[in-house]
């Protein structure tokens, strides 16, 4: 049986969900539609994960409905798992097994005729053939991230739900791992990937960001920093961590954040801050002052993350800061 068609693979709606007295998850509605690679960023806890498994089907909401696949996440959770795969953030296959023989009784569970071929093929198609009888323990983060991945796709999901599937790979395995996913995406597979990498979530075709358990924004990259409203300036000189300080009680600074030797400041009224950084720069000119390097640039994924975190709520932190 095939899952009904529509534009959406993930089409939900108000979904809630508590444990004890937490409530994780507040009124998320989300579409993913078929052939997209949506990003789904937060802090930890913030109930990304619990979302994801409610729209798969594997956890029951306490409220709210939506599809997967043409699927009810509710009535059907059966029908969604056969047509889904799931990397979990932690690394869950068997290390005393090498990658074919994992692979291998992944097809059992799934009772996949033509077992052999299938996992030759997947072996074949992530590049993993050269090591198919290395153990999985042995592997390395990348390696064991393409494993994880070959998994999943064994049955050939029309979804792949990715709980932050990168966590503790280096940068080129990253990168081909984003690769590979780009390449599923043109071949219709939708992806629901959640990630802390600002380089990963720009190459998302859309996105959305998460806090205490409320959708704060959501959109393309360029609507996501576009609905904010901010400007940023950067500024460059000595002593930046006492000026930013400094900065943040400043007309127009909503937050000030060091990048590494930059400092970005960002505000939703520009005129305003626009005549602060005006006033720094000109106390800087001054005998005896440090000098200061000030201009506009455009405001980034990352500060808008950082903007949208420190001011979720139950957020206890001051905007400003360094870069994580």
């Amino acid at each position: 049986m095939s899952a009904p068609a529509n534009d959406y693979a993930i089409d939900v709606r108000g979904l809630n969900k508590r444990f004890g007295a937490k409530h994780v998850v507040k009124d998320v509605s989300l579409q993913v539609r078929r052939g997209e690679i949506f990003g789904f960023l937060g802090p930890n806890g913030s109930g990304k994960t619990t979302s994801i498994r409610m729209m798969c089907g594997l956890l029951t909401p306490d409220s709210g409905s939506g599809t997967c696949l043409g699927f009810d996440i509710v009535r059907e959770s059966a029908q969604i798992k056969r047509h889904v795969g799931y990397m979990t953030q932690r690394f869950s296959y068997w290390e005393d097994l090498s990658i074919r023989e994992n692979l291998d009784f992944v097809a059992r569970v799934y009772e996949m005729p033509n077992r052999k071929e299938t996992v030759e093929r997947s072996l074949e198609s992530l590049g993993l053939a050269e090591r198919a009888d290395q153990l999985a323990g042995a592997l390395s983060g990348g390696w064991k991230q393409r494993l994880a991945l070959a998994a999943c796709m064994l049955h050939e999901p029309e979804l792949l739900l990715l709980d932050e599937p990168t966590a503790g790979v280096d940068p080129n395995a990253r990168r081909e791992f984003w690769e590979e996913l780009h390449r599923l995406a043109a071949r219709g597979i939708s992806v629901l990937v959640s990630t802390h990498y600002m380089d990963e979530a720009e190459r998302c075709h859309k996105l959305a960001y998460i806090a205490d358990g409320t959708l704060l924004a959501q959109g393309s990259a360029a609507e996501v920093i576009d609905a904010q409203h901010l400007c940023t300036w950067t500024i460059e000189g000595e002593g930046l961590t006492a000026l930013s300080e400094r900065l943040k009680t400043k007309p127009g600074v909503d937050q000030t954040v060091v990048f590494g030797s930059a400092l970005h400041v960002s505000g939703s009224d520009r005129a305003a801050l626009a005549a602060t950084l005006a006033e720094i720069e000109k106390e800087g000119a001054q005998p005896g002052h440090a000098r200061y390097r000030v201009a506009p640039i455009a405001t980034g994924l990352e500060d808008v993350f950082i903007y949208l975190m420190t001011r979720a709520p139950n957020n206890e932190a001051h905007a400003g800061g360094s870069r994580p």
